[in-house]
């Protein structure tokens, strides 16, 4: 069934991006589009029902920092709310990190069904991922994000639950936390939150200018209004004028602030040895990747010196088998690849394996501000003000 998934969400992309150009795509293309407006109505309908409070926010008397994006995938998002996280911890904050957990196992059909019978939240508590402490599930049952969150983050609480008013009221009550995170928050609106920041990839900023199915748009760019900062990430240092005043067309009072992500070192997959970038240097690789930009991860990759003899793409999310990857060792050696290197968001989808014929190594990636400094500084002094 995830394998069916994955090809038809495949199929899709090609169609959005005008990779594939036959009649059946074109035929697609046009269903999407119709679809599309669809949505659009209904996203606007949504908003204008919380807007005139016909649907009621909570409040649960603590900080509450929404971070997500306008687009599906992409955009950095988790290295983001890690920064925040840790910035939030060090200036004495209690803070727990609400996630979706977006492809995690789900609970069984029986407790779905009961917790939306009265008194049923308080009787499924939201899944711990980590309590601060330690580590409580793996990447299958927590999510991607939230498992790699929980593993890079100390003193920091992960929860996952669909439900963020419920997890959050869970972290208040259970762990004392008076900070709160929603992890792709942007469009969750049932809980109030004090700061909505949202992040726009400087490579892609809009993708295709339409929205969902026929386009990446979760909701009309117009919404970015709501935002109160807005990070531009992977950014360069000759900056993104132009996405400034793209911007500036439907936000004029939110601070901007430009990132990108700065590779830290190597990280073999099964040993954790770590490795410093210059290995990379001459190195002839293949690369491996189930993620929403592959080709930006590779040219990264380049960059870095690195020479690619074969690559893999898989769909975002993709949860690997042992076969896929004695699969992808076998291809590697065949080109004279001399290591694997993916991502630090595959990594944690990798099954154990017996076979270590190459090294396997993920690159660690942080963000870097490299243009409103101060603007993050205000923003994490303005959620730490008691």
């Amino acid at each position: 069934m995830r394998q069916w998934t994955e090809t038809v969400e495949q199929y899709v992309l090609d169609v959005i991006f005008d990779r594939r150009r036959d009649f059946g795509a074109r035929l697609t293309s046009g269903a999407l589009a119709t679809l599309s407006k669809l949505y659009a109505g209904a996203v606007q309908v949504r908003h204008f029902l919380w807007r005139n409070r016909i649907f009621r926010d909570h409040t649960l008397g603590c900080q509450v920092v929404s971070i997500g994006n306008l687009t599906v995938g992409g955009t950095g998002k988790t290295p983001v709310v890690e920064i925040f996280a840790r910035a939030l911890q060090q200036r004495g904050r209690r803070v727990a990190i609400l996630s979706r957990g977006y492809k995690s196992t789900p609970r069984p059909l029986w407790e779905r069904l009961l917790e939306k019978l009265p008194g049923g939240q308080d009787r499924f508590p939201p899944k711990v991922v980590s309590d601060g402490n330690s580590l409580l599930l793996d990447s299958d049952q927590a999510g991607d994000e939230p498992y790699m969150l929980a593993s890079n983050l100390k003193n920091v609480v992960v929860l996952v639950d669909k439900n963020r008013v419920k997890s959050g009221r869970y972290a208040i009550r259970r762990f004392g936390c008076d900070t709160l995170l929603l992890d792709d928050g942007f469009q969750y609106l049932a809980l109030k939150s004090r700061l909505d920041i949202c992040l726009i990839d400087r490579n892609s900023p809009f993708g295709n200018h339409y929205l969902l199915p026929r386009g990446t748009l979760r909701e009309p760019i117009t919404n970015l209004a709501r935002a109160s900062y807005i990070f531009i990430t992977k950014s360069s240092p000759l900056g993104a004028k132009t996405l400034r005043k793209a911007i500036r067309q439907f936000n004029q009072t939110a601070e901007i602030i430009e990132c990108a992500h700065q590779p830290l070192y190597l990280q073999d997959v099964f040993t954790a040895e770590r490795l410093p970038l210059a290995k990379l240097t001459g190195l002839k690789i293949a690369a491996l990747s189930g993620i929403a930009q592959p080709d930006s991860f590779e040219k990264g990759l380049r960059d870095l010196g690195a020479t690619i003899v074969y690559s893999k793409w898989y769909a975002d999310h993709h949860r690997y088998t042992q076969q896929e990857i004695l699969n992808m060792i076998n291809r590697s050696l065949r080109r004279g690849a001399q290591a694997i290197l993916t991502t630090e968001k595959d990594a944690v989808r990798f099954p154990k394996i017996d076979r270590r014929d190459i090294p396997i190594y993920f690159l660690r990636v942080e963000i870097k501000i490299i243009a409103g400094a101060k603007d993050f500084d205000d923003a994490v002094a303005r959620i730490c003000h008691q």
